[in-house]
């Protein structure tokens, strides 16, 4: 996993390349990495040294992020405490915090998702997959499953024998923001004092161990000026620090280049996902992949990578039937026209899919980034004082869209880690040696070479990926890299030109999806997004096509090639990422901002 580059300056440019003034490339092909934001992880995210101990909140381990992972963490972290009084107390009145942006946990979260149920079953020992779907956070166990080849838009072919990969026979459907909720619950009933609505902006490094994280400020302006309920943030202190901030997470970057945690690895990459959920008339009743290539492009000049999934889900409670769609992208594509969103639109326009939702009814909407890179491209996972769990430590397996189970069990793992290291029976870092050797470490493993292959192109990698699943990795050995996502080099192409127009009934456009995402960024918040605002159209146009939100727009009169400028929605943004991943950066918004997502 690598921090984008800091400052306003990017990397060297090739011996005898034209730069414009400000030292930028002055003839394409360009790269989202060229043109980076003014930030600096070291002025802006790195706090050096604790406030007074008076102006200080004090805690035994702090979580940031209250996601699956973050949620895993504190209980399992309660329950060895709830049989340890003596360390529960030396630990003080706070023993675990969970620090979480969004208005409650798992309101930022976002997956699939079809989740292997044995951790979740380990970790709550006490609830059975009925109490999940009176819970209302799981949705149905896979009874049947079907992957088919879309050759185009109007023919669907199944494969006999689903691919070992998406073999989920067993698995159970789940809302991870519905489970993020319920997990909240649970430790809180511990004894979990869970800070909802803050955002940790700065981590704390103190003679070269992490010490704790600063909340944000609240009640600031459009210009950062101080208004009449203004907030100053709080220096939290804490024995031990989790970092589960989930896909690429403002200090988790941070944390990753100051103690050189992605040495000798690959660089991670990232993909982007977009998600409806259906209230349909008739049942689905088995989980549905698709392969490609439609509706991507097959050739390697568009370096599109990406797939479908359609999962059934039956509300107990209502006897609703509902349907989980969506479409993932991989962030590394060429195109610059490439957008989730409309990919996912385009895909609904298939006759198979039109046939599931058919008479049905949009409920609801979502969008999140996350991390594709897998086992080359996961960073150390410890630090001195500190460890990352789940996506933070990209602890993702997207061969076989996998990774709510893999955030659960390293959640465990760290919590058991840092018990023990709290009782001076070992150090931190062996929490890195737990998760290889665990289920996690060996399924990423398995799967270290299989996904980059496709950057080849549809028909050159995909019989290699393909075999890489058949043989369990065994058949791409040695360590096969992997490239930037902000290096490909962008060009205006035509994969706009298939998007359906919305109709607001069945396509739908960006804003009226960010509608019922629950979002409510106040309008005179500060803009938490930064990019380099004047650059090539090139890159322009993919900040606006790959936003699922509209964040990203140009005005009417802006010329068609040569610099532009780009006019940010910021209020618009869902918090997904994937702007990080592109040559920008998402920065934390004032705690409470952002989408509330409910069944995502």
């Amino acid at each position: 996993m690598s921090e984008p580059a800091a400052g306003a300056t990017s990397a060297p440019e090739k011996p005898g390349r034209v730069l414009d003034p400000d030292g930028r490339p002055a003839f394409g092909p360009f790269t989202p990495s060229q043109f980076p934001p003014r930030f600096d992880p070291e002025d802006e995210v790195i706090k050096r040294g604790l406030d007074p101990e008076d102006e200080i909140i004090e805690v035994g381990v702090a979580i940031v992020g209250g996601g699956t992972a973050g949620l895993a963490t504190a209980n399992r972290l309660l329950q060895l405490l709830a049989d340890d009084p003596e360390l529960t107390e030396a630990l003080g009145e706070v023993p675990v915090a969970v620090i979480e942006k969004a208005k409650t946990c798992g309101g930022h979260i976002m997956s699939g998702a079809v989740m292997v149920p044995e951790p979740l079953l380990e970790l709550y020992p006490n609830l059975t997959r009925e109490d999940w779907r009176k819970l209302k956070f799981a949705f149905g166990e896979v009874k049947k499953d079907a992957v088919y080849v879309l050759p185009n838009g109007k023919r669907a072919i199944k494969l006999p024998v689903p691919p070992p990969n998406f073999a989920n026979h067993g698995n159970e459907v789940v809302s991870v923001a519905a489970l993020a909720r319920y997990q909240q619950q649970l430790a809180e009933d511990a004894g979990a004092y869970v800070l909802t609505e803050t955002a940790a902006t700065r981590l704390i490094v103190e003679d070269g161990r992490v010490v704790g994280v600063r909340s944000g400020d609240k009640g600031r302006g459009k210009e950062g000026q101080e208004l009449s309920n203004f907030e100053p943030g709080t220096d939290i202190k804490a024995k031990v620090t989790v970092l589960a901030e989930g896909n690429w997470g403002h200090l988790t970057g941070a944390a990753i280049r100051e103690f050189d945690l992605a040495e000798n690895r690959e660089p991670q990459i990232w993909e982007l996902g977009v998600k409806e959920v259906w209230k349909v008339p008739k049942p689905l009743d088995r989980v549905i992949h698709t392969l490609g290539p439609w509706p991507l492009k097959t050739s390697k000049k568009y370096g599109q990578i990406g797939g479908t999934w359609i999962y059934p889900m039956k509300d107990e409670t209502t006897g609703d039937d509902l349907v989980s769609i969506g479409f993932v992208v991989d962030l590394g594509y060429k195109d610059a026209t490439t957008s989730a969103h409309d990919l996912l639109q385009l895909f609904k326009t298939h006759p198979m899919v039109r046939e599931i939702l058919d008479g049905g009814e949009r409920v609801a909407w979502s969008a999140k980034a996350l991390p594709g890179g897998g086992y080359w491209s996961m960073p150390k996972l410890s630090m001195p004082g500190a460890v990352l769990v789940g996506d933070a430590g990209g602890l993702v397996d997207t061969v076989s869209l996998k990774g709510v189970h893999h955030c659960i069990q390293s959640g465990k793992l760290a919590a058991e880690a840092i018990y023990r290291s709290l009782k001076g029976q070992a150090p931190l870092s062996k929490y890195e040696a737990a998760v290889e050797t665990s289920s996690t470490g060996k399924a990423l493993w398995a799967t270290r070479n299989t996904r980059q292959p496709l950057e080849k192109g549809f028909f050159k990698g995909a019989p290699l990926s393909g075999l890489g699943v058949a043989t369990n990795g065994h058949a791409l050995s040695g360590r096969w890299p992997w490239h930037r996502n902000d290096e490909q080099p962008m060009f205006i192409g035509d994969t706009k030109n298939a998007y359906p127009k919305p109709d607001g009934k069945y396509i739908f456009d960006k804003l009226s999806s960010v509608y019922i995402s629950g979002n409510a960024t106040r309008d005179d918040a500060p803009n938490h997004i930064r990019i380099e605002k004047h650059v090539p159209r090139e890159i322009a146009e993919t900040w606006v096509w790959m936003c699922p939100a509209g964040v990203y727009e140009l005005p009417e009169d802006a010329p068609k090639s040569g610099r532009v400028d780009v006019i940010v929605n910021y209020t618009n943004c869902v918090q997904c990422g994937a702007i990080t991943a592109k040559g920008g950066r998402l920065t934390p918004p004032e705690g409470g901002d952002g989408p509330l997502y409910t069944i995502a």
